[in-house]
């Protein structure tokens, strides 16, 4: 409810610039946002797209929005919590971030994902592997949907092709 009384105060003041820094700030505050998601939100709120780019190139410069931060924590934050590269990467992109951008996020811990991987199997469905092909499938799918490569799922589901 706070955001949509700040919405009509900030929306009616003056100086556009300041309200949408000020809004920017604050949506800054909860969490890391990419460029994108904070246009759409402040365009959301009834902001001109110009003084909305003005803005934002402003808190750019000032360091306030860093889509690189946004992208290692985010991954970080994922992989922790049993998300593989795949969906994570695809998360970033619908939040706006560059291609290169998320490689070089997901890069440092590309050794770290068939232990991610096993963890979330194990945790999931216990070490022993699957028993007849439906339980192997259900197996596969949860961990397709998690985010993680078909090649590294056969792997941990121990399989013979």
């Amino acid at each position: 409810m706070e955001i949509l009384s700040v919405q009509t105060q900030e929306t009616s003041e003056a100086d556009p610039a300041a309200a949408i820094e000020r809004l920017a700030l604050k949506l800054l505050a909860i969490r890391e946002h990419a460029r994108r998601e904070l246009a759409r939100k402040l365009a959301a709120r009834g902001f001109a797209e110009a003084d909305i780019d003005a803005a934002l190139d402003r808190l750019a410069a000032e360091g306030s929005i860093d889509e690189a931060r946004l992208a290692e924590h985010y991954v970080a934050e994922r992989m922790g919590k049993g998300f593989g590269p795949l969906r994570i990467r695809g998360e970033l992109r619908e939040k706006g971030l560059e291609d290169d951008l998320v490689e070089r996020a997901l890069e440092p811990l590309r050794d770290e994902w068939p232990a991610c991987l096993a963890d979330v199997h194990d945790r999931r469905f216990g070490a022993e592997p699957p028993v007849d092909h439906a339980e192997y499938g259900r197996r596969a799918r949860f961990l397709e949907q998690r985010g993680f490569p078909t090649d590294s799922i056969r792997r941990v589901l121990r399989w013979p092709d």
